[in-house]
C-alpha cells in the first residue's frame, strides 16, 4: 500500500467501497492520514484530557499557514470557522454597511452564497442586484467576456460587494475571479468569493484582488464536514465590525483561566481574520483538515487539476456518444473539478444517480445535472468502468 499520495491511486482509502467515486464536489471519502488525524486527537483527549489543548492549538496555527499557502495569502489572514456558510454570514454581518448599498450577487448560485447576503441586506437596509451567470464561458454562450461586460455595467451603477463563487456547482463553470476582481477595484467594490467548489483542485490566488473568500473542508480539500477557513485581506480587517465576535474574540481571551491576566470584558477585539473565531472549534474537524491539506500540499493545485481535466478528457467523448450534451467550458480557464452534462431526454437523470450506485460508481445530479467529480486518487482506469456502469443502468430501466 502506497503511504503517500500519488495522482490517479487510491492506496490511501481502503475501505472505499465504490468501484468509481465521482462525488467530490458533493462530500469526499476520507483518507487514511485524515482517519489518523481525527483518532490522534480524540486519543489525545482521552489520555490527557485539557492537557492536550496546547499540542492541539499549535497545530491550528501550522493549518493557518498552510491554508495560507494554498490561496497565496499569509497565516494572519486566515481564520478558522465551522463551514462555508459561517464564513459568509461573518462577513457579511461585520461590514460596516450604509443604507442602501448594494450587493451583486448571481442567479445559479449555491444558496450558501446568496441567503446570508439577502439576511443582511433585510437587516441593514441593502439593495441587492442579481445577475444571471451566463456570458462566462459556457458552451454556445459565445464571447466569455459577455457576462464580465454586464457586471461592469452593475459595477458602474455603483456597488459595495459582489459575491461571487470560485465554481458555478451546477455547471462546474470556473468564474474568471481574476477578471471580476480587477473590475472590482476598477470601481471601488469589494470582492467576496464562495470558493469550497474551487480551492483543493483549482489554483486560487487571492493576490488577484480578492477581498474575502472562504470555503469548508469536505469536498475538495478531502477533509471532513463541521471545519473551514476563512481569508480576509489584510486592508480590509481594520474596517470590519465583527457584530459577531465571541469571547475568543478579544486579544488575551484565555488569560485569566491560567492566571496570567485578570478577568476583564472590556479586552480589544482582534484586529486579524482570526476575530471570527469566537468560540471552542471542531478540533477534530481541524485536525482532519491538517492532514488533508499536507496531502494536497506534496501533489500540488496545478497537478491536481491537470490530473482531473485528463480525467474529463477521457470520460467525456464516451458521454457525448451516449447522447449527454456537455457543459465543460470550450475554455481551459473556466475548467474546474465538476464536469456537468444534461442527459438525453429519455433518461430519468436521478434513477440513473440510483442505478449507477447500484453498480459501485457514486455521482450527484442536483437540478438533474450529471456532475462527474474526480480528484487525485481517481485512475483514468476507471473511466471504461463509469461507461459500462452508465450502459448497464440504461439497460436495467428501459427493461423495466
Amino acid at each position: 500500500m502506497s503511504t503517500s499520495a500519488q495522482l490517479g491511486d487510491r492506496s490511501l482509502f481502503p475501505d472505499l467501497a465504490a468501484r468509481s467515486y465521482l462525488a467530490h464536489c458533493a462530500i469526499s471519502p476520507v483518507s487514511l492520514p485524515v482517519r489518523e488525524a481525527v483518532i490522534a486527537y480524540v486519543d489525545s483527549y482521552a489520555r490527557l484530557g485539557v492537557v492536550a489543548l496546547g499540542r492541539w492549538l499549535d497545530q491550528r496555527a501550522v493549518l493557518r499557514g498552510a491554508l495560507a499557502t494554498l490561496i497565496g495569502a499569509g497565516a494572519d489572514d486566515i481564520a478558522l470557522v465551522s463551514n462555508t456558510t459561517t464564513g459568509v454570514i461573518d462577513i457579511a454581518f461585520a461590514i460596516a454597511w450604509r443604507p442602501g448599498d448594494r450587493v451583486v450577487i448571481f442567479e445559479g448560485e449555491f444558496p450558501a452564497n446568496v441567503t446570508p447576503w439577502q439576511q443582511a441586506a433585510a437587516t441593514f437596509g441593502l439593495t441587492l442586484a442579481r445577475l444571471p451567470l451566463t456570458g462566462f464561458g459556457l458552451p454556445g454562450e459565445g464571447d466569455p467576456g459577455d457576462g464580465l461586460l454586464r457586471l461592469e455595467a452593475c459595477l458602474r451603477e455603483g456597488a459595495r460587494l459582489v459575491a461571487v463563487s470560485a465554481v458555478q456547482f451546477q455547471t462546474g463553470l470556473a468564474m474568471p475571479i481574476p477578471a471580476i476582481a480587477a473590475l472590482c477595484r476598477r470601481y471601488d467594490a469589494e470582492l467576496f468569493v464562495d470558493a469550497i467548489q474551487g480551492a483543493g483542485v483549482v489554483p486560487i490566488d487571492v493576490s488577484c484582488g480578492v477581498d474575502y473568500l472562504t470555503c469548508g473542508s469536505h469536498k475538495w480539500l478531502l477533509g471532513i464536514e463541521g471545519s473551514a477557513f476563512l481569508y480576509v485581506a489584510p486592508h480590509r480587517v481594520g474596517a470590519l465590525v465583527p457584530r459577531l465576535g465571541g469571547w475568543l474574540s478579544h486579544e488575551d481571551p484565555v488569560g485569566f483561566l491560567f492566571g496570567t491576566s485578570p478577568l476583564r470584558y472590556d479586552r480589544a477585539l482582534r484586529a486579524r481574520a482570526d476575530v471570527f473565531e469566537g468560540g471552542a472549534a471542531n478540533g477534530a474537524g481541524l485536525a482532519a483538515l491538517g492532514a488533508a491539506v499536507e496531502l494536497l500540499a506534496r501533489l500540488g493545485i496545478p497537478a491536481v487539476h491537470a490530473h482531473v481535466q485528463r480525467w474529463h478528457d477521457a470520460v467525456e467523448p464516451g458521454l457525448l456518444a451516449r447522447g449527454f450534451t456537455s457543459l465543460r467550458s470550450p475554455h481551459p480557464g473556466g475548467r474546474s473539478g465538476i464536469l456537468a452534462l444534461r442527459a438525453p431526454a429519455d433518461i430519468d437523470v436521478q434513477g440513473l444517480v440510483r442505478g449507477l450506485a447500484s453498480r459501485g460508481v457514486i455521482v450527484s445530479a442536483p437540478e438533474n445535472n450529471l456532475r462527474i467529480a474526480p480528484s487525485w486518487p481517481n485512475a483514468l482506469s476507471e473511466v471504461p468502468v463509469v461507461l459500462a456502469a452508465i450502459d448497464e443502468a440504461r439497460s436495467a430501466a428501459t427493461a423495466r
